[in-house]
């Protein structure tokens, strides 16, 4: 099993039968489900402050969809994940990178394979918008069936604390 990046692409996203030959019977397309707390982040400009006025990006991921196509031994599986990023009062001109994961489950649950990136935007207070689109392929052997594919955004553990009290 491996993981390829592939560079964000502008792709619509959409949802897609695993396609394969008549003899594919057994050939499976994983789900992908967005971890629970993962799937926003609100990230502060450094120092103490968390109030309002602090925060440098507020991050979403608002999709993830999964398509495959099967060949002799393996599930070729592409992976789409829409992130939207709105910049906050103390959003710094210049990049801004937004940390995101992927883990494969096994049946069991337990984590097969496992990577994480990033989805890097420019925001300022001129353009306080920002969508991308990024794509992975992944490559499970033809018999998973059972797998699903888990993604989230990466807070840290204050921006998790913060997320989980409702962000107020």
């Amino acid at each position: 099993m491996k993981f390829l990046y592939a560079a964000p692409a502008v792709l619509a996203l959409s949802l897609a039968a695993c396609g394969g030959s008549d003899d594919a019977p057994t050939a499976y397309c994983p789900d992908s489900f967005t971890v629970q707390d993962a799937n926003r982040l609100t990230h502060f400009k450094p120092g103490a402050g968390r109030d309002p006025r602090d925060i440098a990006y507020e991050a979403a991921l608002t999709g993830a969809r999964t398509t495959c196509s099967v060949s002799r031994n393996q599930v070729n599986v592409t992976l789409l994940m829409r992130i939207e990023v709105n910049a906050g009062p103390s959003v710094e001109s210049g990049q801004t990178r937004v940390p995101y994961f992927v883990r494969v489950l096994n049946g069991a649950g337990a984590v097969t394979q496992s990577a994480e990136f990033t989805a890097d935007f420019r925001l300022s207070a001129a353009n306080p918008r920002g969508s991308s689109q990024e794509e992975l392929s992944l490559t499970l052997p033809r018999d998973s069936g059972g797998y699903r594919i888990a993604v989230g955004l990466k807070p840290t553990p204050a921006e998790l604390d913060y997320n989980r009290r409702g962000r107020q």
